[in-house]
């Protein structure tokens, strides 16, 4: 029971997890900086907003947005971070659905432990990929556009994708863990041999010890 209750918090993690990585991917509020001094942008109200599809203007009077479509022109942390967020997402559906596949309370056809363990142990990879593919992004990003230009203060969109890279790392590994201290699963079919009649079967005969006692 408690390593079901396991199971089923570090799925649960692992799907919240993956929804704030769609969130920061889809989303531009990533880092928030300044064209001016830092005094000057205060006083103006104003500040610049990039993310990994756009770089916006934010005012009290404005809102505008620049799409990055020239993908050959783009800083290098930009790509490198465009791509990892959208492995992370694009492996959050085969995760998500080895995982629920692999609970308890689901039942497929021919279907055993030793099946749902191995399904449960992928999904559980595929969520630490996840994670270090969203960490490894939300922390190069910012660093890269502090380099290039004056970082103000970090964005919504940051935050989503670093709650959502952690929920994945503590999802993944609960799954892992809950599968690795679990026993090895009982061998489904045992196969026993017969003497007289060369012949495997299933299940040892019923009354087979008790004929042998009576000849003995």
């Amino acid at each position: 029971m408690a390593l079901m209750c396991r199971q089923l918090a570090g799925a649960a993690a692992s799907c919240v997890g993956w929804v704030g990585v769609i969130v920061a991917t889809a989303t531009n509020d990533w880092v928030r900086t300044c064209d001016y001094t830092v005094a000057t942008c205060v006083r103006m109200d104003e500040l610049g907003s990039r993310g990994l599809w756009a770089e916006c203007v934010v005012s009290p009077a404005l809102y505008h947005c620049v799409a990055l479509n020239q993908v050959l022109t783009l800083p290098a942390y930009v790509q490198t971070s465009r791509a990892l967020m959208i492995c992370s997402c694009l492996l959050g559906l085969p995760g998500t659905l080895l995982v629920l596949m692999s609970l308890p309370c689901v039942r497929l056809q021919n279907d055993d432990q030793r099946v749902k363990q191995r399904r449960a142990l992928v999904g559980g990879v595929l969520f630490l990929i996840m994670a270090v593919c969203g960490i490894v992004s939300t922390t190069w990003f910012p660093v890269g556009a502090h380099q290039a230009e004056g970082l103000m203060s970090f964005g919504f969109s940051l935050y989503a994708g670093w709650v959502g890279s952690a929920l994945c790392l503590l999802g993944g590994g609960a799954i892992l863990c809950c599968h690795a201290s679990r026993p090895a699963a009982a061998r489904d079919a045992s196969f026993y041999y017969s003497r007289r009649g060369g012949t495997a079967t299933a299940d040892p005969p019923a009354n087979a010890t008790h004929a042998k006692s009576a000849r003995v």
